[in-house]
This record gives structure tokens, C-alpha cells and sequence, in this order.
């Protein structure tokens, strides 16, 4: 599977880097969507079972009503629902168990919460399958942690840019979003860039290194996308500093991209031709009656 995640640009712990899970019998992951609403694998290396609750993406309001009622962070808390609970709500729900060397795939954006039966290990890493319906996923997560003052360790400016750089895509839905987004964000360089002209604050050309960390602010922990508002050698975003200092006093602006650079990449990033199958989600070069009993998927 291509996957959005592999054009990152770097490193994201627990993302596109495999994780390990060393359970013992009664251990629990509580309810919980991935990161950005990603896509995940966990395959069960044993010796034990464990036992998984699934739901639907689209019942993720209901869940995040229920934690409001119970006082409790959807996003930030934890949680484990109860069966009566979902059959009171009209919830339907996965119950299954994952044997050994079962491997389980969770899709965009579904619910779920997990106990181990046994002694158990698992491995779990996450995947951007580059489909529209999950970047649509993955960017309306973004935008509702940010209402929430919740970190989205997926930078989804820093990837959607990357995307349209790097990223062959065949999908004209998803190019559509893609570039909603790169518009965008360049729109609002473009602002910030103007304002600060205006007010005679000296814009630094920084750039980027390879392989280079995404910023985030260090007080609301947006992701800061390249006008960086630096102070003490800590990032910031604009709301954040201009709240520190209207006028910006002792901070140092750097740019990380001239604004040609972006415009050109904007420009070049277009739907490429190819076999209209080529980003289905529902094609994965696998015939999915054929998959054995083992690999189970939601």
C-alpha cells in the first residue's frame, strides 16, 4: 500500500515507526481513534489471545457525547465503553478475537479498544493509505484538534506539501483536497508575510534541512508551517506570539520557503494519468476473497 505516511518527511514516534505492545492477561487499550484518524495494522505474535471492540467511524459523535456526560476527554481520556451502553445508544460493534499471528486492520478513523486474554505481544504500526476519504479523515481530525488544543503529531501541512512534491497521485478527488489545502496555507504565508512587511518586521530566509522535525508552537502546539516565530530559540505560532508581544519584540522571524518555491510546487502538482483503480480504497493489489481466515480487516 502507498501510504501518505511514508512522505512525512522524518520520523513520527508511534506513526510511521512500528510500536510493541508487551501485554499481560487483563491489560487493556482503552477507546480510542488513531492519531489523525490514521489507518493501522497490529498483528498478535502470542502466545495468547486478544480480544477487540470495533465500531464505525461515523459513530465517533456518539462516543465523544457519552465521555461529555461522563465528564471524561474523549480525546485525551481514557475510556472503555460498555456493552449495554452501546446497545442503549444503537451502536453496532465488532467483538472479535485475534489469535496468534492473526493480524488485524483498523480503518480510517474507527473506533476501538482492545484486552489481552492471555500473555500476549503486538505489533502495531499506523498507515495513510493515499485514498481521498482518508486524507479527508486525517485533515478533519487536524482541524478539530486544533479546537481543542489537542497536538496532531501528523503535521498534515508539512505532509500535504510533501505530497505534492514527492507523490504520484491518480486519485482527481484527492488532488482536489490536496489542494484546497496548499492554497490555503500559502494564502496565509502570503498574509502573515504582508502584514509583517507593513510593520517593518524583518523576515529571515532560514530554510529546511532534510529530514528536518516538524515545528509546533510551544504554547498551543499547532503546527507552525513555514513562517516561524522564534524566541529563545523556541518556536511559536503567530497568535502565540503576538500574544507574548503585539509588536513582536525580541522575537526573530525565519522563513523556511520562499514564496516562489511554493507557488511552483503548487503549480506542478496535478493529477496524474493512470489506472482509475490506482488509489481505490478499496484496492490494495489484494483479491480480498482470497485472504486467508487469519487476516481479518474492518
Amino acid at each position: 500500500v502507498v501510504s501518505t505516511q511514508s512522505t512525512g518527511g522524518h520520523k513520527i514516534l508511534g506513526m510511521n515507526t512500528i510500536q510493541l505492545y508487551m501485554k499481560v492477561p487483563g491489560s487493556r487499550t482503552p477507546g480510542h481513534q488513531e492519531n489523525n484518524n490514521m489507518s493501522a495494522l497490529n498483528l498478535n505474535i502470542g502466545p495468547g489471545d486478544c480480544e477487540w471492540f470495533v465500531v464505525p467511524q461515523e459513530y465517533w459523535g456518539v462516543f465523544h457525547e457519552i465521555c461529555e456526560r461522563n465528564k471524561i476527554n474523549y480525546l485525551t481520556g481514557s475510556w472503555w465503553p460498555l456493552i449495554e451502553d452501546l446497545h442503549k445508544e444503537n451502536i453496532p460493534f465488532y467483538r472479535f478475537f485475534q489469535r496468534p499471528e492473526d493480524l488485524v486492520w483498523i480503518n480510517a478513523g474507527a473506533i476501538h479498544w482492545v484486552q489481552a486474554k492471555g500473555w500476549c505481544n503486538n505489533i502495531a504500526w499506523n498507515t495513510g493509505p493515499m485514498t481521498h476519504a482518508q486524507y479527508v479523515k486525517a485533515y478533519e481530525r487536524y482541524e478539530w484538534n486544533k479546537l481543542k488544543a489537542v497536538k496532531s503529531i501528523v503535521p498534515m501541512n508539512h505532509l500535504s506539501w510533501n505530497l505534492a512534491r514527492y507523490a504520484k497521485i491518480y486519485d482527481g478527488q484527492l488532488v482536489a483536497q490536496i489542494r484546497h489545502c496548499l492554497e490555503g496555507t500559502l494564502n496565509t504565508c502570503k498574509t502573515i508575510k504582508e502584514k509583517l512587511q507593513k510593520e517593518g518586521i524583518e523576515i529571515q530566509f532560514h530554510g529546511r534541512e532534510k529530514d528536518e522535525w516538524t515545528h509546533y508552537c510551544e504554547i498551543c502546539e499547532v503546527e507552525v508551517f513555514n513562517i516561524l516565530f522564534v524566541e529563545n530559540r523556541k518556536v511559536h505560532c503567530e497568535n502565540c506570539a503576538r500574544s507574548s508581544s503585539k509588536t513582536l519584540n525580541g522575537f526573530v522571524v525565519l522563513e523556511e520557503y520562499k514564496t516562489e518555491e511554493l507557488e511552483s510546487w503548487l503549480q506542478n502538482f496535478k493529477l496524474v494519468d493512470g489506472p482509475p483503480e490506482a488509489n481505490a480504497l478499496e484496492d490494495y493489489n489484494v483479491d480480498i476473497s482470497k485472504l486467508p481466515p487469519s487476516l481479518r480487516y474492518l
